[in-house]
């Protein structure tokens, strides 16, 4: 039996609820399906019988307090997740079971086995011989990213309201919106908030503590075309399409996210639709240094002023933005914060896993708005499409180290 009996189910009844994010949405959140599921989660957290449950329209961020149940003063830690989903199918969910897995074996998600997981085409599966593991049907994502830290926040809160002789300071829980299109977390109250520090649990595998990441911006390109009559067309059409294949072009072939690991930066072109007349290009731009993030922007800049000195004036539009920065600007003058995670996932059993993430948190903004916020393992596997995956075991230790973070704050290691 598993020790916190009401978490694979939770996590599975959560899943099944659509919430994906919308970026090209104006509304706060950017669907009216994330604000369903929050509404939800508020009657929720009210009936395990925390304190302060408040959801926030003009943030819409749902918080929650889990008050002190002892004498002294200590630090008030808090803990965040995210609702959206990525952008892929998240409609029709079905979440299957594959227990007791070998760590061997091709997992087939569908009955007749287009999509399957294959321990040679994703090696990680090889970590999990005897564990549970939860998948997709292959026709969707799973949306462990992040409802599996969403489950084990609340898991963990339920689990210290029904074990009282746990002493432990206030906790403050935040559950938020629109992270996967880098939006929710700009809203973020931190003052209201009122936590000393927190963690996001929003990591993959198991022991992963990520307090460095991406700076990130984004490009969205607009090319006005001129369309003719193929046969009057000479010295006269302009094709908006090969424009951007050639704005493509220009950047360095080499510096994508499918040929770069570790530290190296890369431009990855996410859309691109058009006609003859116009067409529209999106990017995103990530470098661990701010320096070369400024680069990568300044190259596009240069491209697109180079196209438009080729093809006319206002030829190629771009609004080339900021997202987020490296976490690690203000977490290295908060080692403490990552100190106490890395005990905390010690004392369960795990060893700590700490590389630069190669991806964004919305720790990285809460970080900069004054709420030093690394963050902490959540469990899934492949995240965002049809292969992921998480271990139910996994989840069960991301419980273990909140609850241990929890203990340590109360003796102030």
């Amino acid at each position: 039996m598993m020790k916190y009996e009401k978490l694979v189910p939770r996590f599975l009844s959560y899943v099944k609820q659509n919430t994906r994010s919308d970026e090209n949405s104006t509304t706060v959140p950017s669907t009216q399906r994330q604000v369903d599921f929050l509404l939800k989660l508020k009657t929720e957290l009210e009936h395990i019988g925390l304190s302060e449950v408040e959801y926030n329209p003009t943030t819409a961020y749902l918080t929650a307090t889990l008050p002190a149940n002892l004498e002294q003063e200590v630090p008030v830690v808090g803990f965040l997740g995210h609702v959206d989903t990525a952008d892929f199918n998240s409609e029709g969910v079905n979440p299957q079971e594959v227990s007791h897995y070998d760590g061997q074996s091709i997992i087939k998600l569908d009955p007749k086995g287009k999509y399957q997981l294959d321990p040679e085409v994703f090696p990680s599966l090889k970590n999990y011989a005897g564990h549970t593991l939860i998948t997709t049907d292959g026709s969707t994502l799973l949306g462990a990213d992040d409802k599996a830290g969403v489950s084990e926040i609340i898991t963990a809160m339920e689990y210290l309201i029904n074990h009282p002789e746990i002493k432990h300071g206030k906790v403050r829980i935040g559950l938020g919106p629109d992270e996967e299109i880098g939006q929710g977390a700009k809203r973020f109250d931190v003052p209201a908030f009122g936590a000393d520090f927190a963690y996001t649990v929003d990591g993959g595998a198991q022991g992963q503590l990520e307090f460095e990441t991406f700076n990130a911006a984004a490009a969205k390109i607009h090319i006005t075309g001129k369309d003719v009559h193929p046969s009057e067309a000479k010295d006269i059409m302009v094709n908006a399409t090969l424009i951007g294949m050639e704005l493509q072009q220009a950047l360095p072939a080499q510096e994508v996210p499918e040929k770069t690991a570790g530290r190296e930066g890369f431009f990855l072109l996410t859309d691109f639709n058009g006609s003859v007349d116009h067409a529209d290009m999106a990017y995103i731009i990530r470098d661990f240094e701010r320096e070369g993030l400024e680069e990568r922007k300044q190259l596009i800049k240069q491209i697109v002023a180079q196209l438009n000195e080729k093809y006319g004036a206002n030829t190629v539009q771009a609004k080339v933005f900021d997202q987020y920065y490296n976490m690690y600007e203000i977490m290295k003058n908060h080692q403490d914060v990552v100190k106490r995670a890395e005990k905390a996932m010690i004392n369960v059993g795990i060893k700590p896993q700490e590389e630069a993430v190669r991806g964004g948190t919305d720790g990285s903004i809460i970080s900069f708005m004054g709420l030093p916020t690394p963050n902490i393992f959540a469990g899934p596997e492949n995240m965002h499409g049809r292969f992921e995956y998480v271990s139910e075991q996994v989840m069960e230790k991301a419980i273990d180290v909140v609850i241990e973070i929890i203990k340590l704050t109360v003796k102030g290691e």
